[in-house]
């Protein structure tokens, strides 16, 4: 019904996946699998929306706070999550990462801590550090059933007076792992204990496999919290910039979009990505169930290569998102050297892991959302690669 194997050329079209490779990687002529948004056509629900909107061709400023959007925003976090939303506590913001920057200037001062669990997605480094404010660090811990957090580390640092906000990513990028409820419950409550702030990024919520299921952070809150998402991930729409989110009390609430508004000028949302949410909410829901599937065999597809071409590494596909985080450590490869043949030799690009921390040393990131046919070539580019150095 939706096809998701047509490869669609990106080139020349300002995609800093595909246009501004040699940005990071240092060559333009790479196969990428690199930033995270993907290589398919958006929901055809989606672009019949953008269509008619267009044509009616009067492109002036717009307000989000409309009864079409947030009854959109609360269908889709019943229908997906179960969950029922206050849309009274409904935010707009141009990205996730603009809100979660804005949140922490109002939830913290300068050189206060902001607590991540790492590896982490290399821009919550930037927000943090560019506002002013102290990473601090809690390692994930690999496990053989998956990846896991450290719940004595984490209190350990929600204790200390100076940290501040505890800025969750959930689903987690890189590592892929889904917070069970009772997890997130217990996170919840020691916040609450230490008075420390919620931030949770759930840009990765749609994309969660297999029996897991996304807890949203409504769910479990206590204290002062926010919970910051949008459909660009799911719906492959980032281009139109817009995010949503909801925040606990109204006075949060109120500083936030005092700072949205008056300091940023920032409150009128593109037309064109309120309109693709609102269809992507009401109408996608088939297109997006016929996308994660073919995502989840793409991520099979890669686990029996790998596996097949080094054992050792027993590779399984991640609980959520279509990034797989792969451990190299166990084939004793250089990273450096490995990044220099895949670019090199290979011609691919493929995130090394010590862009999300030092707790990615030795692990690669490889974005799984494109058509088989550019995942085929990319899997066996990398086992080449890393074949060359072994």
């Amino acid at each position: 019904m939706f096809d998701f194997s047509t490869v669609v050329d990106r080139h020349g079209t300002w995609c800093t996946q595909w246009d501004y490779v040699a940005d990071r990687f240092g060559a333009a002529d790479l196969l990428p699998f690199t930033i995270s948004d993907m290589d398919f056509a958006t929901a055809p629900c989606i672009t019949d929306a953008l269509h008619q909107r267009i044509s009616h061709g009067v492109f002036g400023y717009s307000r989000w706070k409309n009864d079409e959007f947030l009854a959109a925003v609360a269908h889709w976090f019943q229908q997906r999550f179960n969950s029922r939303i206050d849309t009274e506590s409904v935010v707009y913001g141009p990205s996730v990462i603009y809100m979660v920057s804005e949140l922490i200037r109002i939830w913290s001062r300068p050189g206060d801590g902001v607590v991540v669990h790492t590896p982490a997605y290399d821009a919550f480094f930037k927000a943090i550090e560019g506002n002013g404010r102290s990473v601090v660090s809690v390692a994930m811990q690999k496990q053989p059933t998956g990846w896991m957090g450290d719940m004595a580390a984490l209190e350990a640092a929600l204790a200390k007076p100076e940290n501040k906000i505890l800025l969750l990513c959930s689903p987690q990028n890189p590592t892929g792992k889904v917070w069970t409820r009772e997890e997130l419950s217990q996170m919840a409550a020691l916040c609450a204990r230490y008075d420390v702030a919620v931030i949770s990024d759930e840009i990765h919520m749609d994309m969660v496999w297999g029996d897991h299921s996304h807890t949203p952070w409504s769910e479990v809150a206590r204290g002062k919290w926010a919970l910051l998402t949008s459909g660009s991930k799911s719906f492959n729409i980032p281009a139109l910039t817009g995010a949503y989110g909801l925040i606990g009390d109204d006075d949060s609430r109120s500083a936030y979009l005092s700072a949205l508004k008056g300091r940023d000028g920032l409150s009128s949302p593109s037309v064109l990505a309120l309109t693709a949410h609102i269809a992507a909410y009401q109408q996608g829901e088939a297109w997006l169930d016929a996308l994660r599937a073919y995502l989840e065999e793409n991520l099979q597809y890669i686990a029996r290569e790998l596996n097949r071409a080094f054992p050792a590494l027993g590779w399984q596909p991640p609980e959520a998102t279509y990034l797989a985080w792969i451990d190299l450590s166990p084939l004793h490869v250089d990273e450096h050297a490995l990044q220099k043949a895949l670019i090199e030799q290979q011609k691919v690009a493929i995130m090394p892991g010590y862009t999300y921390g030092k707790e990615g040393t030795n692990f690669i990131r490889l974005n799984a959302g494109c058509p088989r046919s550019k995942l085929e070539q990319g899997v066996q580019r990398l086992i080449a690669g890393i074949e060359s150095l072994l």
